[in-house]
């Protein structure tokens, strides 16, 4: 069975950091984009970054120059590295993967995280 789970989430003052991982587990044939989402208390889920199978990377504009994804595929397991933290980064971040595993050979199918909380102290 399939799973992908976070951690490295936990308490940070504004300006410091916290790096999040998420690792997938299972019979992983390949993966293909990953995606970091978080979801701050009262307000809905927002996208954060994404690192495609080639490397790319893109980010949400609140995060961008701060936060740098990135992946390991021999792991198959992507980063979050959160610098210069901010209070409105407080949220429960979770990992988002499409991925082909043994039993889902023909089709990316998307697995999530169940979530990491982060939360930054002004």
């Amino acid at each position: 069975q399939v799973q992908a789970v976070e951690s490295g989430g936990g308490l940070a003052q504004a300006g410091g950091s916290l790096r999040l991982s998420c690792a997938a587990s299972g019979s992983i044939l390949s993966i293909n984009n990953m995606d970091w989402y978080r979801q701050a208390p009262g307000k809905q889920r927002e996208w954060v970054a994404a690192v495609t199978s080639g490397d790319s990377t893109t980010y949400a504009a609140s995060v961008k120059g701060r936060f740098t994804i990135s992946r390991d595929n021999a792991k198959n397991t992507m980063y979050l590295q959160m610098n210069s933290l901010k209070p409105e980064d407080t949220a429960v971040y979770y990992c988002k993967m499409d991925l082909r595993s043994s039993s889902s050979w023909r089709f990316a199918t998307t697995y999530w995280g169940q979530g990491t909380q982060v939360t930054v102290s002004s």
